[in-house]
């Protein structure tokens, strides 16, 4: 099978596994107060840097970090944005309570999920849900430093660009950058660990690290990602009057809205908005501020085909641009790949991500693919951890 006959079938297989989804969840936690640390970047408008600098660092708010962490910090960094204008974005430094070793902590930079668009929804000031506490304290335990970006955007001016591949990876690599700059006993090994978004991101950022990373003196290792949305935009690009054709699970709709509002503001010389309906406009409008537990809330019963006047496809370009703005790459990674899929997966099917292992061992990846027959796609992260663990020590050596 051909890769574009591949990409069409992983799109409608897709759709096909998403109409036996549940219509309802469990209602996700609210999301609260941001605590910013005293380091507060949403009006930021000093000098930034090349991408890789480090701004300002000061000490995490203990209510935002991590259990297992012997010191935590907040970051504000350089970087760039969706237009390739240099940019700002925030993260979080944590180190294992263990000393380190006399070259410092290895890295692993960890690519997160989907937490939603507002500058209220970064990570660095929020509190970690039950599973990222457990994964992150896994991987700090085992004796790892972890650097989490927000990517650019979220916390920082700019809308964050959901899904952009070349701004969630500059995100992902400038962040280790930033931190082998902060006086901190790091070294220079790392690896990329990423879920959901944060695994495309964590792809992304896997196919660029070499080369984004010239220069700095850092030694990339590798990359692990679970549940990695792939061959999506083929899918998007259908989406009009009259499909999809069903109503779909309140998260998909809000991964919907996400991808809309981040693709419009990316593209805003295509005019996505022109083919939007009333209702349309409002979605995309709530979800540039909204966080994932809210605006999942507030499309809950959609009928996204009722967001559109016209069918996506109808912009003259879009399948090219949006294929440019959020492919998952399928060749020219240069360090060993680390895929986990959870076959009760609905947020991102396993024909997704097995669709881009595929094509991934049709261009001679370095790619090994595991698979949790029963894992959904939050306890794939969990369950992983037996296979990716010694992964990365493998790698690490």
């Amino acid at each position: 099978m051909n890769l574009s006959r591949l990409a069409s079938f992983a799109a409608a297989g897709a759709l096909a596994l998403t109409v036996a989804a549940p219509a309802t969840a469990a209602p996700l936690p609210a999301t609260g107060t941001p605590v910013w640390s005293g380091l507060d970047a949403r009006d930021y408008s000093g000098p930034i840097g090349a991408p890789g600098t480090l701004i300002a660092k000061t000490a995490l708010d203990r209510s935002v970090s991590l259990p297992a962490a012997g010191q935590a910090y907040r970051i504000l960094y350089a970087s760039k944005d969706v237009h390739g204008k240099r940019a700002v974005s925030t993260g979080a430094i944590f180190l294992p309570r263990k000393a380190a070793p006399a070259k410092g902590y290895p890295m692993i930079a960890w690519a997160h999920g989907t937490t939603g668009l507002g500058d209220d929804c970064a990570p660095s000031a929020q509190p970690r849900s039950d599973r990222d506490v457990k994964y992150l304290d896994h991987w700090l335990d085992q004796g790892y430093a972890v650097v989490s970006t927000d990517y650019a955007g979220l916390g920082t001016p700019g809308l964050m660009s959901y899904l952009s591949g070349q701004v969630e990876a500059r995100s992902v690599v400038d962040s280790v950058i930033a931190a082998r700059r902060s006086g901190l006993p790091l070294q220079n090994k790392w690896a990329i660990v990423g879920q959901s978004q944060g695994a495309g991101a964590a792809l992304n950022a896997a196919r660029r690290a070499t080369a984004l990373s010239k220069g700095s003196g850092l030694d990339y290792r590798g990359v692990v990602a679970t549940g990695t949305p792939a061959n999506i935009e083929h899918l998007v690009w259908q989406a009009g009057p009259s499909f999809p054709p069903i109503v779909l699970p309140a998260q998909l709709n809000a991964y919907a809205a996400y991808i809309l509002a981040g693709f419009t503001d990316a593209r805003a010389d295509l005019h996505p908005e022109r083919i939007l309906t009333a209702r349309g406009k409002k979605v995309i409008a709530m979800a540039r501020t909204l966080c994932y537990p809210e605006m999942s809330s507030a499309v809950t019963g959609e009928h996204i085909n009722a967001w559109f006047s016209r069918p996506i496809e109808s912009i003259p370009g879009v399948q090219a641009a949006l294929v440019d703005y959020m492919a998952t790459p399928y060749s020219g990674y240069d360090r060993p790949i680390f895929m986990g899929q959870g076959l009760l997966d609905t947020d991102v099917p396993a024909v997704s991500a097995g669709s881009l292992y595929a094509q991934m061992l049709a261009a001679g990846q370095p790619v090994e693919f595991h698979v949790y027959p029963a894992q959904d796609h939050s306890g794939t992260v969990l369950a992983s951890m037996k296979d990716s663990t010694p992964f990365v020590k493998r790698i690490m050596r």
